[in-house]
């Protein structure tokens, strides 16, 4: 018979108290204020609710131990170093990488130690209550502090390190450690996070103390309070909280639109802004109904952003890897072979239990919600299931099991749709059966961040990525060691110069920016119009770039490729990730290429091809096309120095548009259809009224599809499209309705228009609604819409529902 870990268990483990609470329990009841909240901090870092006899947890609990045994044995304290492996003595400090690399090493070093307090607090690790390990720690806490972390050093290498990591921790075993370390050592440690983490730290928000940053550093802030009993440091540590909570229009922090921007210019929904989602869960979790309680009201915002800002970047499981940054090259370590591989589903599953922790602080109507919704990611997550994944926490394992195991809890469905977020310069659309995300730069969103030696060649991943899943197919697409192999100037969707580029070309923390304003698009929530005003990366490429999302594909557009680089330009329609075999069958136009080995073909005026068990393409009108079957080699070190240099070899099937060598003036078109078979990929490219290419120059792009009753044009300036003729810049997407209605979709990408009209050449009877940006309209044989002020809008879609006549 198994019995569950209590949560007294636990403390009688750690400290010998007998009080337990969790995240429910009054803390202020409690005769100790603080020693309850060191109670309730130990549960959230533990974990509670599970059996450590059953599985998975039995298992985790085991490898823990052995872990911690091994760190314990090659403990060998000396000058510089704790472990031999993790010399942090830098004789020449400053902030350059070697430097990086050595602070990292002293925040490695207290990760190691908070990984043996664990194992000795933790039941089933072989090493629960242990004396010598408790006397180890003892040992490594003072060999830190009286070497490298203390109030008489001054940092170097990486901020982060200092500020976040190391005393993160640290903090963490002074709260499992807390009644078997002397009051003496606790002072000095804490001390030292007082030199390193003043009060001035969340003084001011701006630099390094902004979004999930600010949010780390008021976890430390807190825990420095809990521990050295500082009602003051609990109270700035709530308090400084709250800049984070309201919507920015720059910068870091949540956007009105659901973006999540990090470093000023870097969409990072899927890493910090886990993160600060995480960091704000234990918080909120940590001080409630206590007098540190966060009451802000504005922490709603952060409520609402799990579905407005999260969600949407969430699919089976996995958080897509465009709101992800510099961490898409964070696979297989060279310094620790057994570390986890940092992929999409291992940072979607930290996610989710993220939302899980958080909702307890929710109103009990949102909590079910997110909790449906987990279930649901959890479900479907069939290429790598979140219970399996040895990278989730114990605490974050056990919440999800909860909700796994919940049979109050009814999973739902993915929901269809399309999101903009204009002001990161992305987009997700969600069909039944498949999802897509857009990525792309402007003058304010970065085309890639590198930094620390990490992501050294992302350059061409904001140069309109077009990335897909299906819903039991392609999930691992770019979880397979997708980024060390795949070739980094044939990414899908993209348009690239082959200039040859530097490891971390355009300089590093998101600062390479084109001076491009026209980025974004209009949706009426279900389709869309979205389009990209292209310039390479240290490139004289310029183009313009649509994509128009519908009901079962996304049809592509390009026009106006110019480049003088003196190389090749290339159009990427597809670069399919088919993992170390590679055997999935290619046809175009019925004929089949070899599917066992490398082969390459240039495809003369073909009108459709088709991946077996991934979906199809079709060219209108026919196209010039090459393709290709390859197996192609890489390593983790090649696109991050701290990765591992193992070979890795992954097959890929490429198709991509040559528009040569210094092109003047090049198109492409081509439609992708996510899951179709390869008869509806056929059937598609026969049908020649289905898709109505309206324009295709360098001043609008756009299409019509009659049966769907959709119109979507980008006017990159004032010019007409089939029934539409446009003042200015401007995109505008029109779905007609069965019911005699319709709905016109308009944005401003550029964000500069004090004035639009549009006219659509279409009976309308009556306006039937409008925003407030709609100066005028007139009605009749033909729509005219004259909108006012349109810069304030941030890009945002401007919907007009119409009786039509």
């Amino acid at each position: 018979m198994t019995t569950p870990w209590s949560r007294r268990g636990f403390l009688t483990a750690c400290s010998g108290t007998a009080l337990a609470l969790g995240p429910g329990s009054r803390v202020s009841a409690a005769p100790d204020a603080f020693a309850a909240l060191r109670a309730r901090w130990r549960t959230l870092i533990l974990g509670e609710g599970f059996s450590a006899l059953a599985e998975p947890f039995r298992s985790r609990l085991t490898d823990l131990g052995t872990t911690a045994s091994r760190y314990r044995a090659a403990m060998a304290p000396t000058t510089g170093s704790l472990w031999p492996d993790l010399v942090y003595a830098d004789p020449d400090p400053d902030t350059g990488p070697e430097s990086v690399g050595r602070s990292g090493n002293m925040n490695t070093s207290y990760t190691r130690l908070s990984t043996l307090a664990q194992a000795y607090c933790l039941p089933g690790t072989g090493l629960t209550g242990d004396t010598d390990l408790r006397d180890a720690l003892r040992t490594g806490l003072d060999h830190l502090h009286d070497d490298v972390y203390n109030a008489g050093r001054t940092w170097y290498g990486n901020w982060y390190s200092w500020q976040i990591g190391a005393p993160q921790a640290l903090l963490d075993v002074c709260v499992l450690l807390h009644d078997a370390l002397p009051a003496a050592r606790i002072a000095a440690y804490l001390a030292a996070v007082d030199h390193f983490v003043p009060d001035s730290a969340v003084g001011s928000y701006r630099g390094t103390s902004t979004g999930a940053n600010r949010v780390d550093l008021c976890r430390v802030l807190a825990l420095r309070g809990v521990v050295g009993a500082s009602a003051a440091k609990v109270a700035l540590a709530r308090d400084a909280l709250s800049p984070v909570f309201p919507y920015v229009t720059s910068g870091d922090g949540l956007y009105a639109d659901g973006s999540f921007v990090q470093h000023t210019t870097v969409p990072y929904t899927g890493t910090y802004g886990s993160v600060l989602l995480g960091g704000l869960g234990l918080l909120f979790a940590l001080l409630a109904d206590s007098e540190w309680e966060v009451t802000d009201p504005n922490r709603q915002i952060v409520f609402d952003a799990v579905e407005h800002a999260w969600a949407p970047f969430l699919y089976n499981g996995l958080v897509m890897d465009g709101v992800a940054g510099r961490a898409i090259s964070r696979g297989l370590s060279a310094a620790d072979p057994k570390r986890i591989q940092q992929d999409d589903h291992v940072r979607g599953h930290a996610l989710l239990g993220s939302i899980v922790l958080l909702g307890q602080g929710a109103s009990a109507a949102e909590n079910a919600r997110w909790r449906a919704l987990v279930k649901g990611w959890m479900q479907r997550d069939h290429y790598s299931p979140p219970l399996a994944d040895p990278a989730l926490s114990l605490p974050q394992l056990a919440r999800l099991k909860g909700v796994r195991d919940d049979g109050s809890v009814t999973a739902v469905a993915e929901p269809t749709g399309h999101r903009l977020f204009p002001c990161m310069a992305r987009a997700t659309h969600r069909r039944p059966g498949w999802a897509a995300a857009l990525s792309m730069a402007d003058e304010r969103i970065t085309y890639y961040e590198t930094g620390n030696g990490e992501n050294l060649r992302g350059w061409h991943t904001g140069a309109g990525m077009l990335y897909w899943w299906g819903d039991t197919f392609g999930n691992g697409q770019y979880s397979d060691a997708f980024w060390p192999t795949v070739d980094p100037c044939r990414l899908p969707g993209t348009t690239v110069s082959r200039k040859a580029l530097a490891d971390a070309a355009g300089g590093e923390w998101g600062a390479p920016k084109p001076d491009v304003t026209w980025v974004g698009g209009a949706t009426d929530g279900q389709r869309a119009a979205v389009g990209q005003h292209l310039k390479g990366l240290q490139s004289t490429l310029v183009a313009k770039r649509s994509w128009f999302f519908l009901d079962d594909a996304v049809v592509c557009l390009g026009a106006g490729i110019t480049c003088a680089d003196g190389t090749a330009v290339e159009t990427t329609v597809e670069n399919r990730n088919l993992g170390p075999a590679g055997g999935a069958p290619f046809t175009a136009d019925g004929t089949a290429e070899p599917a066992a080995s490398s082969w390459s073909a240039t495809l003369t005026g073909a009108r459709w091809a088709h991946i077996g068990g991934h979906g199809g393409y079709v060219f209108p009108g026919g196209a010039t096309v090459r393709a290709l079957r390859e197996a192609r080699d890489g390593s983790w070190a090649t696109i991050n120095k701290g990765g591992s240099s193992t070979v890795l070899n992954r097959t890929y099937l490429t198709m991509y548009v040559d528009h040569g060598t210094d092109p003047a003036n090049a198109s492409y078109a081509y439609l992708l259809l996510p899951g179709a078979t390869a008869a509806r990929t056929r059937a598609r490219a026969a049908d020649a009224d289905w898709l109505s290419v309206l324009a295709n120059t360098d001043s609008r792009q756009g299409v019509a599809v009659a049966s769907l009753g959709f119109t979507g044009v980008n006017f990159w300036c004032g010019a007409t499209a089939g029934t539409l003729t446009a003042s200015d810049p401007c995109c505008v997407m029109i779905s007609e309705k069965r019911d005699g209605t319709a709905v016109i979709a308009v944005s401003d990408p550029t964000r500069m228009r004090t004035s639009l009209t549009l006219t659509w050449r279409r009976a309308v009877a009556a306006v039937t609604s409008a925003p407030a940006t709609l100066a005028s309209a007139a009605t009749g044989a033909s729509l005219t819409l004259a909108f006012g002020d349109l810069t304030a809008t941030a890009g945002a879609t401007q919907r007009v529902a119409v009786r039509l006549g």
